[in-house]
């Protein structure tokens, strides 16, 4: 079923006082009392609009990189719905980029033992010379062992790093360098090439893609299936010398990609920003990174925003997450208007249940919140134990800059085994969990949007 066929139905009855610029301003609070969030929350639970912006995505568009015409396709699908929803002031916020574009891979083991290897290059990975290159490998099964490796220790070799992530994100973010930084750590001690086991959890032959930082592509550099770096540590155990082949082909070109905006308006000026983004991979259907995000954005702030709120909701559905640049962007487009936005959190940890909502400082102990963790509780979310390091990875420049950031948590302990793998796909998606956070960020935007609260300044958390 394509979007534009459910969504006419759903918005003539919620939305007919929502776009209508004669609509009285409301009083601080008047449409979150305990039962109208609890009347939210179970709407919300039952709303159909998530599963089916999602099954749209990424049936209509599918993987959707920054830069490549199908996120030219993915951008309009946005507008489109965006407008046919009710939102306001719907708009692009443009930027530049050099796009790059992955054309062939592939890797084999040439001694001592031939057999094909399973990799997908890393994005923006510098090319292999025309038919590829060999070279024998060394082995480190810790990252840490090749930082340790002194300069010209690998000329003429290709480094490759074995180490496993831990499950979680917090698995993701200690192990994530190893990715970023790698290929350049590697060249800096005369390597050749560089492979590293994928970031991901499971033991499917499927690697996993993902950014490099922009210092680092300077050796053609690829992620290994799990199975495939277990693989090459079982024979170097044997005491044999490995050589690898390695074919990478890739292009690049400059290019432009849209941050994509829309709003519910409030009786303000003041706003409340949710995010996620609509740029995916290469591989996959961008499902759960981040199309899962972008229906949840979309419904929630629908649900959130179907009475006119004392401050504007705004949606904004990055277009460049993947690459790092669609949240600089955002803050460089808009750094005029910064101060107006009261705080901001981004969808962007899949569709796995959210377990716990996170405001900056003490914030989520402020009187005028205390009613959150009775309305949340039901959907199994906590509310504020611990402070939020950020908004997500497109908010954090903004959090940067200042703005409060709302941080909520996900289970996501699935999640890192299709993420950035060609299995990101709509399967994955459980719509009971989808809905689950689209009533959960539901309650969030009615909350800070309907009442006078005034958060604290975020303090990053994150290291850099």
């Amino acid at each position: 079923m394509r979007a534009g066929i459910f969504i006419v139905a759903l918005i003539v009855s919620t939305w007919a006082g929502l776009v209508s610029a004669k609509a009285p301003a409301a009083s601080a609070g008047a449409h979150s009392t305990p039962a109208a969030l609890s009347e939210l929350r179970e709407r919300a639970l039952g709303d159909p609009l998530a599963m089916r912006l999602l099954e749209s995505l990424t049936s209509e568009i599918g993987a959707r990189q920054a830069g490549s015409e199908k996120f030219v396709r993915a951008r309009d699908w946005a507008i489109k719905n965006l407008q046919a929803l009710g939102f306001q002031n719907v708009h692009t916020e443009p930027f530049t980029l050099n796009a790059w574009t992955r054309v062939e891979e592939r890797a084999q083991i040439v001694a001592p033992y031939p057999q094909k290897l399973a990799i997908i290059g890393l994005g923006g990975t510098t090319p292999t010379p025309a038919g590829g290159l060999d070279g024998e490998i060394v082995l480190f099964r810790k990252y840490a062992a090749l930082l340790e490796a002194p300069t010209g220790s690998l000329s003429g070799k290709i480094a490759v790093v074995t180490e496993p992530m831990a499950p979680g994100l917090a698995g993701y973010a200690a192990l994530g360098k190893a990715r970023r930084q790698g290929p350049n750590e590697a060249a800096k001690r005369g390597a050749i090439a560089y492979l590293v086991r994928s970031l991901g959890v499971g033991s499917t032959r499927l690697p996993h893609t993902g950014f490099m930082s922009q210092d680092a592509p300077t050796v053609p550099a690829a992620a290994l299936s799990a199975p495939d770096a277990e693989l090459l540590e079982r024979i170097v155990d044997r005491g044999t010398p490995v050589r690898i082949h390695l074919e990478l082909a890739s292009s690049v070109h400059p290019a432009q990609s849209w941050n994509t905006v829309g709003e519910i308006p409030g009786a303000t000026a003041e706003t409340v920003l949710m995010g996620a983004h609509l740029d995916s991979w290469d591989v996959g259907t961008g499902a759960d990174d981040d199309g899962a995000g972008v229906a949840i954005a979309l419904a929630a702030a629908r649900l959130a925003g179907e009475t006119r709120l004392r401050r504007t909701v705004r949606v904004v559905l990055f277009g460049g997450e993947e690459i790092g640049i669609a949240g600089p962007a955002y803050v460089q487009y808009n750094a005029k208007n910064l101060k107006g936005i009261v705080i901001a959190g981004e969808a962007d940890a899949g569709s796995e249940p959210a377990v716990e909502a996170r405001l900056p400082g003490s914030g989520a102990q402020d009187p005028a919140l205390a009613d959150l963790p009775t309305a949340l509780g039901p959907l199994g979310v906590h509310w504020g134990s611990e402070r939020s390091s950020d908004g997500g990875p497109d908010i954090e420049p903004m959090n940067d800059s200042g703005v409060p950031g709302l941080e909520v948590m996900q289970r996501m302990e699935n999640y890192f085994r299709w993420h950035h793998t060609e299995d990101d796909t709509l399967d994955k998606v459980v719509p009971g969990e989808l809905s689950q956070n689209v009533a959960t960020w539901a309650l969030l935007l009615r909350v800070m949007a309907d009442r006078s609260v005034a958060f604290q300044t975020q303090t990053p958390a994150r290291p850099k």
